[in-house]
């Protein structure tokens, strides 16, 4: 293999397996630039997974080509719905954030994997027959040296995750909607001073963290693992959390780290098929994704400042 297929081979398998993680990471900066800490985003994509394999299996022959589009929306609207958990403990009952985001890591898991033993009565799924795949950009593939690096092998989920990406930094940055997102996050009694409902942007902001986390869960889902079970999404959160901090609460921050964790996936999982890599034993690149997520946070935990009122409930009246 030449360096220049590997990197025909690299490049394409790092942005699939970063697809999710852009999702979930940018879900996260707008929890947390709103003021709410979500430690379960693990538990989000648990539920997103668990239900777009559940829809592309039950719906496969009624939508045909379109039920991973069916199963995506099924999972984003799941996602949202269960991030409600969260927001009413740590906003309306002013619970510790972290716990509750624990909680819902949990309590996502045990819940689908409940309703998996119930529903096909056996510790996963079948495998689907709809996946997401992979399709070449017309004319885009013609292009010399970018054409097959990037326009050959493309998934509709990654053309999504980076105008998502886009979409939210121009939202958080560029609207209205977002200055009084960051505020809220940053000094939430100036924001309810200037007449901006605390609570209610920082439910709005929970509930697109549980869509968008949804939503990375179904697409690792139906991209990757094409099934469910209960090591579906094996830390995929966790690691989104880690590149949300990673890109400074930034959505083109986190994109960018996103796609870091992707390409050590890439290594992780397919290290055998890459020359000099191969020579490495596997279990050292097996556990390569989660040393570079440690690495990464006690790297830059310290220089990454978090939005001033993270973390906090916000009684109002109170400072």
């Amino acid at each position: 293999m030449s360096f220049l297929e590997m990197l025909y081979f690299i490049i394409p398998s790092a942005i699939l397996y970063a697809t999710p993680l852009i999702f979930t990471a940018i879900g996260g900066v707008f929890s947390e630039r709103s003021g709410v800490v979500n430690i379960g985003l693990e538990g989000l994509m648990i539920v997103g997974a668990f239900v777009g394999i559940y829809v592309n299996l039950e719906y496969a022959s009624t939508f045909g080509e379109a039920t991973i589009w069916v199963a995506m929306l099924a999972a984003v609207i799941v996602g949202g719905i269960f991030s409600l958990f969260h927001a009413v403990a740590s906003i309306s009952f002013r619970a510790d954030q972290t716990v509750s985001g624990v909680a819902i890591n949990l309590l996502g898991l045990a819940v689908s994997v409940f309703l998996v033993k119930l529903i096909y009565d056996k510790g996963q799924t079948d495998m689907i027959t709809q996946p997401i795949d992979r399709f070449a950009i017309p004319y885009l593939e013609d292009i010399p040296f970018f054409g097959p690096l990037l326009f050959q092998n493309v998934y509709s989920a990654s053309i999504l995750a980076f105008a998502v990406a886009i979409g939210a930094w121009f939202i958080i940055y560029k609207t209205p909607f977002g200055l009084r997102l960051r505020a809220v996050g940053e000094h939430p009694m100036a924001a309810d001073t200037m007449g901006v409902n605390v609570n209610k942007m920082r439910y709005i902001a929970v509930v697109i963290s549980g869509a968008l986390g949804g939503l990375g869960g179904a697409v690792y889902a139906q991209t990757i693992t094409h099934d469910f079970s209960h090591a579906t999404i094996a830390g995929q959160g966790f690691m989104a959390i880690a590149a949300m901090i990673f890109g400074k609460w930034h959505p083109i921050g986190a994109l960018g780290a996103a796609l870091f964790f992707g390409l050590a996936q890439t290594l992780s999982i397919a290290g055998n098929q890459i020359p000099y890599i191969q020579d490495i034993p596997a279990v050292y690149l097996q556990i390569l994704p989660y040393v570079l997520t440690i690495f990464a946070l006690a790297g830059f935990i310290g220089k990454a400042n978090a939005p001033k009122a993270s973390g906090q409930p916000y009684i109002k009246g109170k400072r």
